[in-house]
């Protein structure tokens, strides 16, 4: 989020000036306590620290007005006992500046000097020049900002020192040799002002200089250097001795997204005695390795590629032939240890042995005999495991993120044909695929020379046949995939390659628990995570297990080989079956945040295991697995995976009589399917209401029961009388059901008065999983029958109780309708930060696109941007229209809108193109669409009816508005949409025949409505 107050460079609101020193003392005192703000008396001694004015409260009431007329009316908001900023701190540029002093100190300790670099400079970019007179030196602003000096040298000195590190000596020399004048006993200042000193000056400056702080020490403290600059003195007097340099390779293409991981393992060097870079095949830990030793300081560098070597006993004589300590010969001469020490020489060296997995007992009996002969020797190595020794420090090579991916795919498939055709979308989802293995991404892009990204995106499922375009400057291990996944696997003995064939049927990877449903001793886990095989994550209370896509591909295919698919997969439902069945309501009750997050840990495991229950007919797994599944996504609102779940599970279900440990779960799963039949008027519920009605009803005591109950009423009736239940959660649950049955009928009223009695029912002290749901749905529905404070008030309730549930994803989904709700209220600045909030954390509503353009549109012109308010909804509607989904009610409300805001402003010439198609579709729609979707209906009846007033057929106009209102118009835009102001609209033009008509259309039922406006369009297009 983007800085909006600025205080250290000079006082501006999103970039405009704060005039006059009150506000701006004031903006300075409430930034100075942002999250509590401060008292009365304390911003009136602040202010006036002379003579109180005569009405000390009033003069500050004052102040703030003013104040608030430059930020906006919510930036300065009252508190019990004074004022306080209603900004998060990223807005401040203050806490800004401390957050990237603490991320630039964070950085630093972990070896990512290019990022302690670049938050260094960020918060630095704060501290501009200061205006020369904007405040009297006692003012607040002025004590505010002697407060941060410290902060200011910190990043100062955070700079300097990741310049040297990040080997920009000549540009750190200045500000090092400053920063050790200011503190002249800062030996990790010192420390690297003698190697920029050295790189730039020669080591004799550098010399020079350290003499002259070891004399001082000597003469004031009785001392001498620390061990760190000790450390450096000695590798300053090496520095004239000839470097040793064997084995170095430099890569010849550049090595994208690898800075960091090159500074953390440099880092790890100067601490550690040995540094082993571990991950799986294909990463780049090879290049990682040469990076370091070809940027390394020490003296003498090795580098021993081990790849060749066969066994433990032949290590020792590669290391000595390489170092050139010996002959090479097979096995271990007498002393070799000793002459590969004495090869390596005094002080400083790196010793870099690549690729050690096949040979690790080898490797590390040679290299703790190393490291114990010689203390100025660092060991680095490269393998699919560590070495297991206690001076090891284990370096995880992360896996390269999606934009890194991309930009090494568009690189290496530009060099193989550089006019092909590479569309960010589809490399995108290509390089998604890829693992972030770099090596999987060079073997994709050669195959540009013969396939666009389209073909090799379809072919990846094959990805090892893909993926054989051999690369013949890389060693023959990584000529394909297969060579690479292959290595690996002939490590592994017979039980550890049994395991892989039996857990890689978890597509989202599994905890330990898991795991000994598919293969019994988990022991065997501890030997495939140190081969690089799993990736560990940490998964709230327990571990998780994750096999790459690659990997996982490889062992199905082994295990299909095998024969083994049948064992494997009845196995694997036996985990589901276990992992949901037994208890009441499986996750809808009021303890709904571990159950979620449980299920959601799960997500895909437990949709392959719905998808192996739906093709066997196992209705025990489909229970089990739809009950959780259908309940995650309920509460997420995604829609398009409930829609499939009510279509294929209800058969199963209706087949199958469930077991006592799965009957809640069939009940939960069948209430699921049909309310999602009934919410997305997508599948038929029929069938999940006959598994509910073939189950005995038990006391309706959870919510599951309860909804049993209500969905197995006979009809809309006897629903209704369910809704004055004396037992809250059938009332509920039937409120909440009869507010759709309402709905469909075009009754937003009786639907509204059904979703009331559901709250009213529920209490204040029922489920507070219901009471989301309730609020929520009077919100939604209040959006279109009392917009505005209304709907404000319901919808922020469902998000307060949805976040306490931790369902992040309806609380995302909620935050755009609460945006709604702001626009409505007219509260623009709110909706405007609300906005930035949102797209700035990437949600976007589900089936609203180009929602936000709508959202700024209306902002515009809420704040009397007429034209650029106009100009984003023609961009909105234009797009919209010209996308395939256009028919959707989404595109038909936002092009309807765009039509009423320019009738609203004299402008309807502006979108001639617009009303023309729409008014085209009105009578295809009113004559075909069904009643509930009557409002899309009163929305298109909205344009012709605008259209013949610009014209001046008054009288046939207001008729059609009349119509329009009785079908209900989509009226979630407010003011543009409302009411009120169509009508007024129509009682300008002729109040006498739009009262006629209104008289007329009053009776008419759903049939008659739809007869007497496709009779009005006839009429209109008749002339």
């Amino acid at each position: 989020m983007a800085v909006a107050l600025t205080l250290l460079s000079s006082v501006r609101w999103r970039g405009a000036e704060i005039t006059g020193s009150r506000p701006r003392d004031l903006v300075a005192l409430l930034a100075a306590d942002l999250p509590t703000g401060c008292g009365n008396a304390r911003l009136i001694d602040a202010l006036w620290p002379g003579a109180r004015p005569e009405h000390p409260t009033k003069a500050l009431q004052t102040v703030v007005s003013r104040t608030r007329a430059m930020l906006g009316a919510d930036v300065i908001v009252s508190t019990p006992t004074g004022y306080r900023l209603a900004l998060s701190p990223e807005q401040l540029d203050t806490t800004a500046a401390v957050r990237h002093a603490a991320a630039s100190r964070r950085c630093a300790r972990d070896g990512d000097h290019r990022a302690a670099l670049r938050h260094a400079d960020a918060g630095l970019e704060l501290f501009a020049a200061t205006d020369a007179d904007d405040a009297a030196p006692d003012s607040p602003v002025r004590m505010l900002r002697a407060g941060l000096e410290a902060t200011r040298w910190e990043l100062i000195r955070a700079r300097a020192l990741a310049l040297s590190r990040t080997g920009r000596h000549d540009e750190a020399v200045a500000p090092l040799a400053g920063l050790a004048h200011r503190h002249p006993r800062d030996e990790e200042l010192l420390a690297e002002l003698l190697r920029c000193e050295a790189a730039t000056s020669g080591a004799a400056t550098a010399l020079t200089r350290y003499d002259t702080f070891r004399r001082a020490l000597r003469e004031e403290h009785g001392t001498g250097p620390g061990p760190g600059l000790q450390e450096i003195h000695r590798e300053l007097l090496l520095l004239d001795t000839p470097a040793v340099r064997r084995g170095v390779r430099h890569e010849p293409n550049a090595l994208l997204g690898r800075d960091g991981d090159i500074g953390a393992v440099t880092a790890l060097l100067r601490d550690s005695r040995v540094v082993s870079i571990v991950g799986a095949g294909g990463l780049g830990k090879t290049r990682v390795a040469f990076a370091v030793a070809g940027q390394a300081s020490h003296r003498t560098v090795n580098v021993v590629e081990l790849a060749g070597v066969t066994a433990d006993g032949d290590v020792i004589a590669e290391v000595a032939s390489v170092v050139e300590a010996g002959e090479n010969r097979p096995g271990a001469a007498p002393g070799a240890v000793d002459r590969i020490a004495e090869a390596l020489g005094p002080g400083p060296a790196l010793l870099v042995l690549d690729n050690c997995e096949h040979v690790l007992d080898g490797v590390a009996g040679l290299v703790q005999s190393l490291v114990s002969a010689g203390r100025d020797l660092r060991v680095l190595t490269t393998s699919r495991a560590p070495l297991g020794l206690s001076s090891e420090h284990v370096y995880p090579l992360p896996q390269l993120d999606p934009p890194t991916m991309a930009d090494l795919f568009r690189r290496r498939a530009r060099a193989v044909r550089p006019d092909a055709d590479l569309p960010d979308g589809a490399v995108t989802a290509l390089c998604a695929r890829l693992d972030g293995l770099p090596l999987a991404a060079e073997l994709a892009a050669a195959r540009v020379r013969v396939m666009s990204v389209a073909e090799i995106s379809r072919r990846l499922d094959d990805r090892f046949t893909l993926l054989r375009a051999g690369l013949r400057d890389a060693p023959r291990r990584h000529r394909t995939l297969q060579a690479v996944i292959e290595w690996s696997w002939d490590l592994l003995d017979d039980d550890g390659r049994a395991a892989m064939r039996a857990l890689s049927v978890f597509p989202g990877g599994f905890t330990v628990d898991a795991a000994r449903h598919l293969i019994g001793d988990d022991t065997i886990l501890d030997q495939l995570a140190e081969q690089s095989l799993l990736k560990v994550t940490d998964d709230g209370p327990r571990a998780r297990l994750h096999m790459l896509e690659t990997v996982r591909e490889f062992s199905t295919a082994r295990r299909r080989e095998a024969g083994e698919d049948e064992r494997t997969v009845t196995r694997f439902l036996g985990w589901a079956r276990d992992l949901g069945a037994g208890g009441p309501d499986p996750v809808l009750t009021a303890d709904l945040l571990p159950d979620l997050a449980r299920v959601r840990a799960e997500q895909d495991n437990l949709v392959q295991a719905l998808r192996y229950g739906l093709d066997r007919g196992d209705g025990d797994v489909v229970a089990v697995t739809a009950a959780m599944l259908g309940s995650l996504w309920l509460t997420e609102s995604n829609f398009t995976r409930l829609t499939a779940l009510a279509r294929d599970a209800p058969p199963v279900l209706s087949r199958t009589r469930p077991g006592p440990g799965t009957v809640e779960a069939a009940r939960t799963a069948a209430v699921l399917c049909a309310v999602s039949a009934y919410l997305l008027r997508g599948p038929a519920p029929l069938r999940a209401l006959a598994v509910l009605r073939r189950m005995p009803v038990p006391a309706a005591d959870t919510v599951v029961r309860a909804a049993q109950v209500a969905l197995c009423a006979p009809g809309p009736q006897a629903l209704r009388e369910l809704c004055d239940s004396d037992q809250p959660l059938v009332a509920g649950t039937a409120g909440y059901a009869y507010s759709f049955v309402a709905e469909h009928g075009n009754d937003l009223p009786g639907a509204l008065r059904a979703a009331r009695r559901m709250l009213a029912g529920i209490g204040d002290d029922g489920d507070p999983w219901i009471r989301a749901v309730a609020h929520a749905r009077i919100g939604e529905l209040c959006l279109q029958v009392e917009p505005g404070q209304p709907a404000f008030d319901h919808l922020n309730e469902a998000l307060r109780l949805m976040r306490q549930l931790g369902a992040a994803p309806t609380v995302a989904r909620g935050r755009w309708a609460l945006l709604l709700a702001d626009l409505q209220r007219g509260e623009y600045d709110r909706a405007e930060r609300g906005l930035e909030q949102i797209t700035g954390a990437g949600d976007k509503p589900t089936g609203l696109p180009l929602f936000d353009v709508c959202a700024r549109a209306e902002i515009r012109l809420g704040r009397g941007d007429v034209d650029g308010g106009l100009r984003l909804w023609r961009e909105a509607a234009g797009r919209l229209r010209d996308d395939p989904a256009g028919a959707a009610s989404w595109a038909c409300e936002v092009q309807v809108v765009a039509v009423v805001t320019h009738a609203h402003h004299g402008r309807l010439d502006l979108v001639r193109d617009l009303t023309g198609t729409l008014t085209e579709s009105a009578a295809t729609t009113v004559g075909a669409a069904p009643v509930v979707e009557f409002p899309v209906c009163g929305s298109l009846l909205l344009v012709p009816a605008l259209v013949d007033l610009d014209r001046g057929a008054a009288s046939r106009a207001v008729r059609m508005i009349a119509l329009a209102e009785r079908f209900r118009w989509l009226s979630g835009f407010q003011p543009t949409m409302s009411g009120a102001r169509i009508r007024e609209l129509a009682e300008q033009a002729d109040k006498a025949a739009y009262a006629v008509a209104v008289t007329e259309y009053a009776g008419l039922d759903h049939d008659g409505l739809r007869a007497a406006a496709l009779a009005q369009l006839i009429r209109r297009d008749r002339g």
